[in-house]
């Protein structure tokens, strides 16, 4: 009855601790973002060098970090947990610790060795010494992106005992540790010498990372025995379901990298324009679709009883989450189209980063907004895939959208700003925009796969509709906004259109959605008390 009751509990909780979490580190990574922003600007050879080169190391970590091991670890060993089998919980977790460990220790290894050619495989455009210090920074970086796969199968066992906000949360070590070397060496270092010496503080914070999660995940995994055992049928399920959740995510990174490719062909500020806006389009990802995933992902891995009992589980958890998730959602991707200029000019417009700067992230922003909804939504879907044990379907549908991204942003970024007769250094908002019309098509793969195998899935067309609604009269009024004489800088500049645009979308939405009037009370609640 204890482990019925636990399967079916509320998310609320544990989405909040994810969000929280992920609140503080993104809030720290754009204070990293500003503080980059202040010192490398955006035209510079060593912004887009070491932009570049973090993008290799970083796709060790996306390969075998937080994403494959939520999708393959989670579900078996939450389910163990569920059902009370610590020993072989324990045996599980350390079983893929220890085969974790060797694997990317041997891979960081190689990483290392064969650098040039992985640069001239990323970032053919990049030559002489743009080239050579791009290479000199992948080799310090490799090593911090073993630590945080590591520090990713932490957050799995977090994740399994619900203990979600720390390992959320840990980023903050990592981007504080680069912020410090910023602070320290900006003043008194050239950009080649500063991209550098960021390189070594990712990897101390990389450390700092691992090092704040390691002793809590030991705590929880009381059975845990560190080795190489596959003896277990368990842990032999997560080696089989890693495979393919592997090619999944690494599909993915290919089709970033494909970006990362494209926009080193462009003229110079193309990739550390893609890196910003990227970094700006995953704060509602992150907060609002990795959240609710997160938190799902354990509880609908632990729902027990018959096949038809556990799909009307997560019918119902899938219902939910998705309104959560287009409740937030659709007024991000309005604001990234009608306010994305003021978003990118106070989070970054400081020092070397100009006006014209934030203008030109904005257009890669409001490419990146058409698909913004479906890939959010997309990652519940995942999570109840992978809940199911089916890790293959999601990794066919990731493969279509991949090569979909790389046809359409192939055309959208070389040839079609010529064609129309622009600056070719707009094909990079072609590049998002075209990665968002290839979401759409995954999403939809999903959603139809799963209304197949658990039922109709919830209609979803009309909510958004009138979500959409209330976020066209919020941007009106918000761009009313703009005309206000605001002194001060770009963040002051951004207050009242920014404020005005979310009270009225709140103020509508709440008019027909639920979520919309618990944020209203709430916030009459919180504001009575201050008064």
């Amino acid at each position: 009855m204890k482990r019925a009751s636990r399967g079916r509990e509320s998310t609320g909780r544990l989405a909040f601790q994810v969000a929280a979490g992920i609140l503080l580190s993104r809030i720290i990574g754009l204070a990293r973002l500003r503080v980059f922003s202040h010192y490398f600007g955006l035209r510079s050879d060593a912004a887009d060098a070491f932009n570049a080169a973090f993008r290799i190391p970083n796709f060790l970590q996306n390969m075998f970090g937080e994403g494959v091991l939520s999708a393959s670890f989670i579900p078996v060993y939450a389910r163990l947990l569920a059902e009370g089998d610590e020993e072989e919980a324990g045996r599980v977790a350390g079983a893929v610790g220890a085969l974790l460990a060797l694997v990317v220790s041997v891979l960081c290894l190689v990483g290392v060795l064969v650098t040039p050619w992985l640069i001239d495989a990323i970032a053919p455009g990049f030559h002489g010494a743009k080239r050579d210090l791009t290479i000199s920074l992948v080799r310090i970086l490799f090593p911090g992106a073993g630590l945080l796969v590591l520090s990713a199968w932490c957050l799995g066992i977090l994740n399994s005992h619900r203990k979600l906000f720390l390992s959320y949360a840990a980023p903050v070590m990592w981007s504080g540790a680069m912020i410090c070397t910023l602070f320290a060496y900006g003043g008194r270092s050239n950009p080649p010498q500063l991209a550098l010496s960021l390189a070594w503080g990712s990897v101390a914070g990389s450390a700092l990372q691992f090092g704040i999660q390691i002793p809590v995940a030991l705590r929880l995994a009381r059975r845990l025995r560190f080795r190489l055992d596959f003896d277990s049928a368990q842990a032999r399920e997560v080696a089989r379901n890693f495979g393919p959740v592997f090619l999944s995510r690494g599909v993915v990174q290919i089709s970033a990298y494909i970006d990362a490719l494209l926009a080193s062909l462009l003229p110079t500020g193309a990739v550390t324009g893609l890196m910003n806006a990227q970094l700006i389009y995953m704060l509602p990802v992150s907060l609002f679709g990795m959240s609710i995933s997160a938190a799902e992902l354990p509880v609908m891995s632990s729902a027990v009883g018959s096949a038809e009992q556990i799909a009307a589980q997560l019918r119902g958890r899938i219902d939910s989450g998705l309104r959560h998730v287009a409740f937030f959602i659709v007024p991000s991707a309005a604001a990234f189209l009608a306010f994305g200029d003021l978003l990118a000019g106070a989070l970054l417009q400081t020092g070397r980063f100009t006006h014209d700067d934030a203008v030109y992230v904005w257009g890669i922003l409001a490419g990146s907004a058409i698909g913004l909804l479906a890939s959010t939504m997309g990652r519940l879907y995942s999570s109840a895939y992978y809940a199911l044990r089916d890790t293959r379907t999601p990794l066919r549908f990731a493969l279509l959208r991949v090569g979909l991204t790389t046809v359409l942003g192939y055309v959208c970024a070389k040839p079609l700003p010529l064609w129309i007769g622009i600056d070719p250094r707009w094909g990079v908002a072609g590049l998002t925009a075209s990665a968002g019309v290839a979401g759409w098509v995954e999403f939809a793969l999903l959603r139809r796969g799963l209304s197949r195998r658990l039922g109709a899935q919830p209609p979803m067309a009309r909510f958004v509709a009138k979500l959409w609604m209330a976020e066209a009269a919020a941007a009106i009024a918000g761009t009313a906004g703009r005309l206000l004489p605001l002194p001060g800088g770009p963040i002051f500049r951004a207050v009242a259109p920014l404020g005005i645009f979310g009270l009225m979308y709140l103020a509508v939405s709440a008019t027909f959605a639920e979520e919309g009037r618990r944020l209203l009370v709430r916030f009459g609640t919180a504001l009575r008390g201050r008064i």
